[in-house]
């Protein structure tokens, strides 16, 4: 296991000061012109050498006809060239020098007939010079704090905490968008594609040592370095969860992803087992790959499985109790002291028992401080649920009603919601226990959008959110397993 990310061969690949670009063009047609503009519009910094037969600036940047012609051997070397003359620029890449390479172009393993021998031969060009490289048949990478983004989708979205390795190309441009709805990021991402050269183990050992990334996602379709995989997943874990999702135990799934990435998938149970020995936290799906990965990347870890639910309606509680059964947890009874704390603040319809159902709030800042306060200070509770029913319009009516003109008393209520959602933030760094809530409103709106700026994850559904404590609860009981 590596101790720096300066030590694996992802790193010039994923911060290189230089970039060489094989089929950069002008003609937005193509996939090539697309990927450039994405490096331009993320805003690296370092030199850029579009490499073109014919045209002698492209998008802006002097073009060099052939890589022989380039002013000096960059850091990197990105393909986005047809299949036929891959092999030539792998050799044209080794003799100017260039030890780094991105090769997105398909049609070698993954395609059947000579595609396999095809893509042996590129191994054994790129080993004869030392170039490392991530493909064939990929997207590419993205790095936030590097500004580097060659994939064909254009990304500014915030740097953010989850590292990603995947075997599918574009599953790295199309959680772009979902991540950042989500408040969230990649700070780094890997299409590894075939994993000819550079693989997952590589990936992994890069983002176990990424001093950007809390915890590390993986999209998997089948690995070839079990042993290494294991070796390596068992030395990150302690330090940093890993969550993936494996697409190749049914017979439909192995048929996909042997077409997509020319791999070879075994059986489910047989990665269940896997992932489990090395303490890696098994998604059923891409939103709970995500969701995990948002929960343990910006939250504390719980200290067992107790948890409260707090909640202003019945129905949503009962069914929030439910969920968190079925996934393990435990609502255990409060203490003495917490419920004599929570007779001055509960009205009378109310409930103490778990979950706590306030119905209403005596003073309605309570809901969102001094209630959750203590519940978080209760020493039999690890983790609080939260039911959120919060409309702009709850907060306007009233205010509007006492004679507040409407445009105002949006701005009162948004500022109100505000103060609400920093109360929230507030205990969530002042106790270190883990705080999720889930609300059957949309997710876009005002104050799920503020709690998730204040570092608390919002879901749709009890189920996702029931889940995500669950998940939390075994990556510390693996963690507890791997340390012993």
């Amino acid at each position: 296991m590596i101790e720096s990310i300066t030590e694996s061969p992802l790193y010039k690949i994923v911060n290189p000061k230089s970039i060489a670009f094989l089929g950069a063009s002008n003609s937005f047609g193509a996939m090539g012109a697309n990927c450039f503009d994405s490096i331009i519009k993320r805003g690296f910094e370092g030199d850029l050498y579009p490499v073109h037969p014919r045209d002698e600036v492209v998008q802006g940047y002097k073009a060099y006809k052939t890589v022989e012609e380039l002013p000096c051997a960059p850091d990197l070397a990105i393909m986005v060239i047809p299949t036929r003359v891959v092999l030539e620029a792998m050799e044209a890449c080794g003799k100017k020098g260039i030890k780094n390479v991105i090769c997105v172009t398909a049609g070698f393993k993954e395609v059947g007939g000579e595609g396999p021998e095809r893509e042996k031969e590129l191994v054994r060009i790129a080993e004869k010079y030392g170039i490392r490289f991530i493909g064939p048949n990929c997207i590419g990478v993205t790095n936030a704090s590097a500004k580097l983004n060659t994939t064909f989708l254009a990304d500014n979205s915030k740097p953010g905490c989850i590292g990603l390795a995947s075997q599918s190309g574009s599953f790295v441009t199309q959680m772009f968008n979902y991540l950042d709805r989500m408040d969230q990021g990649f700070s780094t991402a890997f299409s590894v594609g075939n994993g000819a050269n550079i693989d997952l183990v590589d990936c992994l050992e890069y983002l176990g040592a990424s001093p950007d990334t809390k915890v590390i996602a993986l999209y998997v379709e089948g690995i070839a370095r079990g042993r290494e995989f294991m070796e390596t997943a068992k030395a990150i874990v302690p330090h940093k969860p890993i969550v993936a999702i494996y697409v190749g135990g049914s017979e439909t799934g192995k048929r996909a992803t042997f077409s997509h990435t020319g791999t070879m998938a075994g059986p489910d149970a047989l990665y269940d087992g896997m992932f489990r020995q090395c303490g890696i936290i098994r998604a059923s799906s891409i939103v709970e790959l995500f969701d995990f990965a948002w929960a343990l990347g910006c939250l504390p870890m719980p200290k067992g499985k107790n948890t409260a639910i707090q909640t202003n309606s019945g129905g949503p509680g009962a069914t929030a109790a439910d969920c968190c059964g079925r996934a393990g947890l435990t609502l255990p009874s409060l203490s003495p002291e917490t419920l004599e704390k929570l007779k001055d603040l509960l009205p009378g319809t109310a409930s103490a028992n778990n979950p706590i159902d306030i119905t209403f709030a005596r003073n309605p800042r309570d809901f969102w401080h001094a209630i959750p306060k203590a519940l978080l200070e209760d020493p039999n509770i690890d983790m609080l649920l939260t039911y959120y029913l919060t409309p702009l319009q709850a907060i306007k009516r009233p205010l509007i009603s006492s004679g507040v003109e409407e445009a105002e008393a949006e701005k009162m209520a948004v500022e109100f919601l505000k103060s609400f959602a920093q109360d929230t933030g507030n205990l969530l760094g002042e106790y270190g226990k883990p705080m999720v809530g889930f609300t059957f409103r949309g997710l876009e709106e005002p104050f799920p959008s503020m709690l998730r700026k204040q570092g608390c994850p919002i879901f749709s559904s009890p189920e996702r959110a029931a889940a995500v404590l669950s998940a939390m609860v075994q990556y510390v009981e693996f963690k507890a397993r791997l340390e012993a």
